[in-house]
């Protein structure tokens, strides 16, 4: 175990400089730069431009360096906890996403939480229920949950909440404390607005979840061993507990490399919508604009949370069940 923890970590080192390698060529694909792109802003708006400012500003920020020159001062500045500069907001990288980051680990810790919780005992009671009525009906909801996009949802409430109840559900507080510092009033104002983006973000994953453990639990519900322990005397919920749903968990694992990196991420297009102030919109934004390090950093940020999740998920299956080896090869 001990071994395959140092090999698994030696293996994550060339993986995540092999990504930021590719992460910073795919940021200079699109031609020009920042500046470039500020130029041709500018002089869409019919405004002047002063070459020897953007000359100067091109070389305080090492714009004018080669790009493996640019390369290699951003991956050395990450590993001293320097994510670079933001060209647009003027302001290091850490800086601009100050609270945002925390606004957006609120909302996906949120909403995690909410499919975890929605999904455990609907995908239970669905695969104990097998074809009766609220098994039916629940199945209904799912693909009614699958099938429905995020930002739609999003929209739809957004419509109801203005023309029926005559209020605004859009942001994660209200607008007196947009540019205040952390309170206790704040975080509160945050509880309150907080149960509508979770129940948009987490509605199609919620839906997803239920449909793979009640195929999971209904795979596990026919095996010999549940049969066995069930023949054996064992009640039945502790035979349900001790033996396939503890075999079914298996996908709630899985997802823990996926889980990292949207706690960080968030839900960009259902952001837009409903006017969240998370991470999500400015990443789409350091994109677009051509913001190099802020977009880098925000990328490679995720990539490191996704390579930890899969290794975290990795040895909690095998923790979780027996059958999964972590070495190769054959047991006698």
């Amino acid at each position: 175990m001990f071994g395959y923890v140092i090999h698994r970590i030696l293996v994550m080192i060339p993986t995540l400089i092999a990504i930021s390698a590719i992460t910073f060529l795919i940021m200079q694909l699109p031609p020009g730069d920042f500046l470039s792109t500020h130029i041709a802003e500018l002089q869409s708006q019919g405004e002047s431009v002063d070459m020897a400012k953007i000359e100067f500003l091109r070389e305080q920020y090492g714009l004018d360096r080669t790009p493996v020159e640019q390369y290699f001062r951003w991956l050395f500045g990450m590993l001293q906890g320097d994510f670079g500069y933001s060209f647009e907001f003027q302001l290091p990288v850490t800086k601009v996403v100050g609270d945002k980051l925390w606004l957006t680990i609120i909302v996906s810790v949120a909403t995690i939480v909410f499919t975890w919780v929605v999904s455990f005992p609907i995908a239970i009671y669905s695969a104990t229920h097998q074809y009766s009525w609220t098994d039916h009906g629940l199945t209904l909801l799912g693909f009614l949950g699958l099938a429905t996009p995020n930002f739609l949802l999003a929209l739809v409430l957004l419509y109801f909440a203005n023309v029926v109840f005559g209020t605004s559900i859009g942001g994660l507080m209200d607008d007196r404390f947009l540019d205040a510092p952390w309170s206790w009033d704040k975080f509160m104002s945050i509880l309150a607005h907080l149960w509508v983006p979770t129940l948009v973000i987490g509605a199609s994953g919620t839906a997803g979840m239920i449909r793979r453990l009640r195929a999971n639990l209904l795979d596990e519900l026919q095996k010999q061993y549940f049969v066995t322990a069930r023949a054996k005397g064992m009640p039945p919920f502790r035979a349900l507990v001790k033996y396939p749903l503890r075999m079914s968990l298996n996908p709630f694992i899985s997802d823990i490399g996926g889980i990292l990196p949207s706690i960080i991420s968030g839900a960009a297009v259902v952001s837009i919508v409903m006017n969240l102030p998370t991470t999500g919109p400015m990443l789409l934004r350091a994109l677009q604009a051509q913001d190099t390090y802020l977009a880098g950093s925000f990328l490679m940020f995720l990539a490191v949370l996704t390579v930890i999740g899969v290794f975290l998920s990795d040895l909690a299956l095998a923790a979780l069940d027996p059958r999964i080896r972590l070495q190769g090869g054959t047991t006698r």
